[in-house]
Order: C-alpha cells, then sequence, then structure tokens
C-alpha cells in the first residue's frame, strides 16, 4: 500500500475529549475516526488490525468445532421476551415511524436467536454437541461510553455457542474453549489473566473472565502472585495481602481490562424457547448452553493500552496493519519503486512511504505512531552503500542490510 494513497491521516495532536492511550494513538495514528461518544469508524490501518484478530480467532475457534455464521442485528421482540431479557435496560430499541412501541432491538446478546434456530435442527441426543459462532456488531446501552475502545456503545465481538446433552460434556467443551482462548490472547500478544466472576444477565451462575493487567483497566480483580488464580471484585472474598485459598499465597489487587468472557448456561435458554432432546432412554431433556464471548474491539484498545511509548504505538507483529514501513527519503524513486515490488512479490505486507511533501523527520514520527514492527529506509547515504536501513519498532538500535538480501525478505521481517 502507498501511503501517499492510504486513506487516513496521522494527526499531530491528540484529541481533547480523549482520555486513554489506546482512543489518542488510534485516533491519531488514523486507525480509527469517533463518530460519537462509544461509537467509532474502523479506517483502513484500523480495520487491517480487526481484520488480523478476527483470523486468528476464527483459526483457534474452528479447532475446536466451532463453525462460524452471521445472524442479524435487529433482534424481534418475540425472542427475548420469553427469557425475561426484552425489558431489560442493556441495548437499544429499534422502532419504525409508524410503530407506536419498538418491537425490535439491535442486538446486544444472541442466545435467544440461535436457540429457536436450534430448535428447528436439533431432536435428538444424535444432534449434540455442536457449537457455532459468529463476528459482528453488537450494541450497549453504555451510559458512559469512555476510555476509547475499551467501553464502546457499538463494538465488535465474536460469541460463541455451545449445544449439549450432559453437564459433564459441557465442562469437557467449557475446558476446550478456555485453553483456546488462552492461545487467542497470546497470539495477540497479551497475557490474559482467568478469573472467576459473576454471570450478569446471561447466567445465574459463575462465570469466567479473561482480564488483562493494566492501569487504565475498569475492572478490579484479586489475584495470587504465585498461583496467578483470580477472582473479579463483584463477587470475591478475598482482599489485597490476603492468603490464596488455592495455595496459600499472597493476595494482590489489581486493575484490569476484560477481553473475554465464557458462561455455563445451563438450561435457562433452552427451556424458555422450546430446545429439547431425546436422549438415549426415549427421555425428552432441555439442551445445555455454554456462551462464549471475545470483544475485538476490547482486545485493539488493550493491546494499544499495553504496547507504546512516547512515540506511538509498537504494535505485536501478529496483529500489525502491516509487516514493513519501507520509506523512501531518496530522490531515486525508480529504485525505492523497485524495492517496493520485490518486496510485494515476495508476498510482503508493507505501507510504502512515498509521499513527496513530507520532510524525513515527519516520516520517522509517522512510522512511530503507526507501529508497524519492521522500518527500512532508502535515502541517498544507504544507496551508497548499495544497503537500507534497517529498525524494529521496538528497538533502539539500527543497523544496514543489502538491497540484494530483499529477495529473501522473510530473513529479516
Amino acid at each position: 500500500m502507498k501511503q501517499s494513497q492510504l486513506f487516513g491521516k496521522t494527526l499531530r495532536e491528540a484529541p481533547k475529549d480523549e482520555i486513554s492511550i489506546n482512543a489518542k494513538l488510534l485516533e491519531r495514528g488514523g486507525f480509527i475516526y469517533k463518530n460519537s461518544s462509544g461509537i467509532y469508524s474502523y479506517l483502513p490501518l484500523g480495520w487491517r488490525v480487526l481484520s488480523k484478530i478476527a483470523d486468528i480467532i476464527r483459526k483457534e475457534i474452528n479447532a475446536i468445532g466451532g463453525q462460524e455464521m452471521f445472524m442479524p442485528a435487529l433482534v424481534e421482540k418475540k425472542y427475548m421476551e420469553p427469557t425475561g431479557r426484552w425489558n431489560l435496560d442493556v441495548g437499544y430499541f429499534a422502532k419504525s415511524k409508524e410503530d407506536k412501541e419498538p418491537n425490535f432491538v439491535l442486538g446486544w446478546s444472541h442466545e435467544e436467536i440461535l436457540t429457536a434456530i436450534a430448535s428447528k435442527f436439533i431432536s435428538s441426543y444424535k444432534d449434540l454437541p455442536f457449537a457455532a459462532y459468529q463476528i459482528q456488531t453488537k450494541f450497549r446501552h453504555e451510559a458512559r461510553a469512555k476510555s476509547g475502545l475499551l467501553r464502546g456503545r457499538e463494538f465488535m465481538m465474536k460469541d460463541l455457542y455451545s449445544f449439549h446433552d450432559s453437564e459433564a460434556n459441557l465442562n469437557e467443551y467449557y475446558i476446550k474453549v478456555t485453553e483456546a482462548y488462552h492461545k487467542i490472547f497470546e497470539r495477540c500478544g497479551l497475557k490474559a489473566v482467568f478469573t472467576l466472576a459473576s454471570g450478569g444477565v446471561f447466567t445465574n451462575k459463575f462465570t469466567h473472565e479473561f482480564q488483562v493487567l493494566a492501569d487504565i483497566g475498569e475492572d478490579t480483580i484479586y489475584m495470587c502472585s504465585k498461583c496467578k488464580y483470580a477472582e473479579n471484585k463483584e463477587i470475591t472474598k478475598l482482599h489485597d495481602g490476603g492468603g490464596c485459598p488455592k495455595c496459600k499465597g499472597n493476595i494482590e489487587e489489581k486493575k484490569s481490562i476484560e477481553v473475554g468472557n465464557i458462561f455455563n448456561q445451563g438450561t435457562k435458554y433452552s427451556e424458555a424457547l422450546g430446545l429439547y432432546f431425546i436422549d438415549e432412554s426415549g427421555n425428552k431433556k432441555p439442551v445445555i448452553m455454554g456462551a462464549y464471548g471475545i470483544g475485538l474491539s476490547r482486545v485493539i484498545g488493550a493491546i494499544v493500552e499495553i504496547y507504546n511509548d512516547n512515540k506511538g504505538i509498537i504494535w505485536p507483529e501478529s496483529v500489525a496493519p502491516f509487516k514493513i514501513h519501507f520509506i523512501n527519503l531518496s530522490s531515486e524513486k525508480n529504485k525505492a519503486g523497485e524495492i517496493y515490488k520485490t518486496l510485494l512479490d515476495k508476498g510482503v505486507e508493507v505501507l510504502y512511504d512515498d509521499r513527496d511533501d513530507k520532510s524525513a523527520g515527519e516520516k520517522f514520527a509517522d512510522a512511530d505512531l503507526i507501529g508497524i514492527p519492521t522500518r527500512l529506509v532508502i535515502s541517498e547515504k544507504t544507496l551508497s552503500k548499495n544497503s537500507l536501513e534497517i529498525k524494529q519498532r521496538n528497538s533502539n538500535e539500527v543497523s544496514l542490510i543489502e538491497i540484494s538480501k530483499i529477495k529473501n525478505a522473510q530473513s529479516f521481517i
């Protein structure tokens, strides 16, 4: 991608109405645009990051048997009334000008929709278990939308739902999802703490959250410094400086960002919406369900909160919008163009700063702000040595690489 043609420009100054690091840097870097409080558009750079995270999620969830689908954003009243969730002050109600009362809500969760669909295809224990998921926009009525992508009114989420014939079978899958989630967050560069939490409006059982330690985090967890057992402040009886109930280690109070959660929902939705199956003995039983969410938007916000310096973002390579930021400071446009083409031909994701109206200092400042892992620079000085300057975003070390080695791009990425 040529930077001169990139839709979205960098900003020198941080937005005055933003406090969080992720909002400031993502807006300044041209990754997102703030439309309204808690509502953002993803510009091409931001969409590339979001897509990378989505691809990581798909690979790991598909590996544990999840099947991707897509459900409507408009959820009709008839689905949510049976579960008692229609009148909850969580989402945004929707109606036409002709309607006196709203008959739809913008989807803030999709248990009811998928349970209703599943009831058309599940009738026997032979149809179980199965799991389906989607990656879709969700809508929540956040009274205090703040912290950039960490607390929004509209956001991207992966929601997975599983269906089982027994608690034992659900527990087996619950463990698989837990392991997959740890892989997902690790691949995104995040270390998530497995945390006991409440079920809120989703279930009356205890649930688990995946919390990333961060000073800006709006959640408070109590975590053992030894075995890492953790509980959310909302349900805990632990306290700072106390003893761990698992290993007697020291409990510490931490601020954190929730990036994922998993729920054992039992038969709450299946009983309300008529999802039953016939077991091996011929008995009619309600299907047991689990739900598992990951906030892709929150993951991006958490990454930026953790990976940054006073110059900008430092993307982990796995989710970076591009692998290489190639900057031309020379007058040899043809030579720079050849190198750019070589990188593209080798399948390298490269952002080529070909802009003529920017100084070297401006180009370097933009590169640091955008935070692509590897920076390559061509200049009159490097050309005199038939080389390019190479620097990693997370390092201050600058070195030279021969232009001929560009043909083997994977050796220095």
